[in-house]
């Protein structure tokens, strides 16, 4: 049996694309960076794959806004591409930066590439702690319907942003995001419980560190799965009892789900 293809979208200024590609292939993708210049050439290359992720770092240098020219080029080169591609049984993950990327193409919260702007229904702003945070934090898995997350489990991963505050339009898309069980991940301490700074580590609204779209199949999250992917990665791997690389869990569900 072909083992599900995957493809890492880079451009200037991703800089955890091999780490993402080396990911996914322990999951057991056959994965392939792809340039946004390629992608453009040809648009059709997207059909070969049934997983995109958008992955870390500062795509073109984080200028105007994280994610923002990036997500220009998806919404004004690719939309129709990539309406096409989630309109079928795919899947698409953002990380960090790929998650303020589909946030600002209108990937997220409801799945709809549109340059009028309209279903852009969040953001993702600067942290309220006034500065870049890169440490480790702890999430609660909350959605039944988020493919690439297990409702109830206690994760760890790294964070390293400075505008990650998760904060949607007002309280009618807030509620609109809990009534269909979008809120993938949840800033949380090693309990389980949510917290004011420094358990939310930017000030995110509901504690949000993630979000699918309705239908579950894509997902954004401001932490970094595909930087703790073996127990090694993890600084207390030593002495914390660490048993599982809680990062593998994303990409592994998604290779079930795809298999």
């Amino acid at each position: 049996m072909a083992r599900p293809k995957a493809l890492v979208l880079r451009t200037a200024g991703t800089n955890c694309d091999r780490e993402t590609e080396y990911a996914l292939t322990q999951a057991g993708f056959e994965a392939r960076r792809i340039h946004i210049a390629r992608l453009i050439e040809n648009p059709a290359t997207i059909a070969e794959f049934q997983f995109m992720v958008i992955p870390g770092g500062f795509s073109y240098g984080d200028d105007v806004a994280a994610g923002k020219i990036l997500a220009n080029q998806i919404l004004h080169h690719l939309g129709d591409t990539v309406n096409a591609f989630i309109s079928v049984d795919k899947l698409v993950l953002g990380i960090c930066n790929g998650f303020q990327v589909m946030i600002k193409a209108g990937l997220l919260p409801w799945a709809n590439v549109s340059p009028d702007g309209a279903n852009r229904d969040a953001t993702l702003a600067w942290n309220d702690c006034g500065k870049f945070e890169d440490r480790w934090v702890h999430l609660r898995c909350d959605s039944d319907k988020c493919v690439f997350v297990s409702k109830g489990d206690i994760i760890a991963l790294p964070i390293a942003h400075g505008e990650g505050k998760f904060v949607p339009r007002d309280d009618a898309v807030t509620q609109r995001l809990l009534d269909g069980d979008q809120v993938a991940l949840r800033y949380v301490d090693s309990e389980g419980n949510p917290g004011p700074y420094p358990v939310n580590p930017n000030g995110s609204v509901d504690d949000i560190a993630g979000v699918c779209d309705p239908s579950g199949r894509l997902m954004g999250l401001m932490p970094h799965p595909e930087r703790f992917i073996e127990v090694t990665h993890h600084p207390q791997w030593t002495r914390g009892g660490i048993q599982q690389a809680d990062g593998m869990i994303l990409f592994q569900r998604a290779f079930e789900y795809l298999k």
